[in-house]
C-alpha cells in the first residue's frame, strides 16, 4: 500500500495496523539541536488514548510512546535533543480483541472501508479494521507534537463545538473549560447537555458524528505559497485524511456564502504597533493561500461511527446480500478523540510551511515593505 507519508520538508510516514504487534511512524526532516523526549509526546497521546471515558471505546491501550533513533544527548545542556536525522517513534498494541471480528470478516460494514480497501487489494485486514482503523491516528498525534516545537511561539487548540444537530454557544467559549470535561467542549452547558444526549445515543446502539475546530495562534504571516501551495488546501487535505472526516472549512467557511462582500472582506487598520490589525477574522487566518498573521481557523466535520450494533442490509465479498450488526468496542461519537487529531495534523502542516518558507525565503520581509523606487 502506498501513500503512508504526508509533508514535503517535515515528513512523516505511519505504519503499523490496528491488531498488529505495534504502530509507529518516522518523522524526517525535523531540524536539529530541538529538545525532545518522550515525556513531549505522552501529554498528546494520553489526551487521544481510549478508555478514558463511558463516551469511548473501552478499548484499554496506554498508548505509551517509545523513541528509537533521531535524538541524542547534547554535552553542552545535557538534554536530549534532536540530531536532524529521521526520529522513529513505536507504540505498542496491548488490547487487541481481534475476535471482535470473526463474524464480520467476509460482510461489508455500512460506511466503512472494508468493500473499497477488499475491492483495491483483493484482501483486507478484518481484525480491528487493520490499516483503515482510526488506531493509526495516535502516531499522528505524536507527530504532532514534534511539530509544535519547530515553530516558535506556535499553539494548536482544538475544541468539539457541535454533536449531532447540537452546536455550543459561542458566547460561552472557554479554552480552559476543554480540559475539564470529557468532550473537549468549550462550553460547560452544553457539555452537560452532550452527556445525557450521548448516554441516549450509546444505549440504543447507535451512533452521532460531531465538529471540530481547531485555532492555531503564533502563525507567522507569510507562510503558504499562491495556486498550489496553499496553506488552506494543505489543511484541507491534512484533514480530510483523518478518519471518519467528511468535511473542512476554513474561517467562515461555507458561511461565507450567507455574507455580503461587505460583511466578509476583514477590514484593516493599523495597530499601536504600527502593524496591520484586521477587525474580524472570516478569512480564517490565511489569504490567497498565504497566512496573515492572525489565527488560523479550521472545522471539519466527523460522521457517525459506523460500527453500530443496530442490524443494517449489505453484501459479503462473495456477492450474497446479508445483514449485519457490529459487535466489539467502539465509540459513539468518535469526534470526541479527533480533537487531538486534529490539532496534531494541523501542526504539522503548520511545520512543514515554516520549514518550507525558511528554505525559500529565510527571514520573512519586515514590515511596512520599503517604497517602491521610480524607474
Amino acid at each position: 500500500m502506498s501513500f503512508n507519508t504526508f509533508g514535503h520538508l517535515f515528513r512523516v510516514t505511519t505504519f503499523g495496523e490496528s491488531h498488529g504487534p505495534a504502530i509507529g511512524c518516522v518523522v524526517d526532516g525535523c531540524p536539529p539541536r530541538i529538545p525532545l523526549t518522550e515525556a513531549d509526546i505522552q501529554p498528546y497521546l494520553d489526551k487521544r488514548r481510549p478508555g478514558q471515558s463511558r463516551f469511548t471505546t473501552q478499548r484499554q491501550e496506554p498508548d505509551a510512546v517509545k523513541i528509537l533513533s533521531g535524538v541524542f544527548i547534547d554535552e553542552a545542556s545535557g538534554q536530549r535533543v534532536t540530531t536532524g536525522t529521521p526520529i522513529a517513534l513505536l507504540i505498542e498494541n496491548v488490547d487487541q480483541r481481534s475476535k471482535d471480528y470473526s463474524d464480520i470478516k467476509d460482510k461489508y460494514r455500512p460506511g466503512h472501508a472494508d468493500y473499497t480497501y477488499d475491492v483495491k487489494y483483493g484482501l483486507r485486514d478484518y481484525g480491528g479494521g487493520g490499516r483503515q482503523s482510526a488506531r493509526e491516528t495516535a502516531t499522528r498525534v505524536a507527530a504532532g507534537a514534534i511539530a509544535r516545537k519547530i515553530v516558535p511561539g506556535l499553539t494548536v487548540r482544538g475544541a468539539l463545538v457541535q454533536m449531532g444537530p447540537h452546536r455550543i454557544d459561542r458566547a460561552r467559549w472557554d479554552w480552559a473549560e476543554v480540559e475539564r470535561n470529557a468532550f473537549f467542549c468549550p462550553d460547560a452547558e452544553r457539555a452537560k447537555f452532550y452527556a445525557d444526549y450521548l448516554d441516549g445515543v450509546r444505549k440504543a446502539g447507535s451512533s452521532i458524528g460531531a465538529v471540530i475546530e481547531v485555532v492555531a495562534e503564533g502563525v507567522p504571516a507569510g507562510l503558504g505559497a499562491p495556486i498550489y501551495g496553499k496553506l488552506d488546501g494543505d489543511l484541507a487535505a491534512a484533514l480530510m485524511s483523518i478518519n471518519a472526516v467528511k468535511g473542512v472549512e476554513i474561517g467562515a467557511g461555507f458561511g461565507a456564502a450567507e455574507l455580503s462582500g461587505e460583511d466578509n472582506g476583514d477590514e484593516m487598520r493599523l495597530g499601536n504597533d504600527g502593524k496591520p490589525r484586521f477587525l474580524s477574522n472570516n478569512a480564517g487566518g490565511i489569504l490567497g493561500g498565504i497566512s496573515s498573521g492572525q489565527p488560523v481557523v479550521a472545522r471539519f466535520a466527523v460522521k457517525p461511527t459506523s460500527s453500530i450494533l443496530t442490524p443494517r442490509r449489505t453484501v459479503d465479498r462473495y456477492g450474497r446480500e446479508t445483514e449485519i450488526s457490529t459487535k466489539g468496542r467502539h465509540d459513539p461519537c468518535v469526534g470526541i478523540r479527533a480533537v487531538p487529531i486534529g490539532e496534531a495534523m494541523v501542526a504539522c502542516v503548520i511545520a512543514d510551511h515554516y520549514l518550507r518558507q525558511r528554505g525559500q525565503v529565510g527571514d520573512t520581509p519586515s514590515w511596512p515593505l520599503p517604497k517602491r523606487t521610480e524607474r
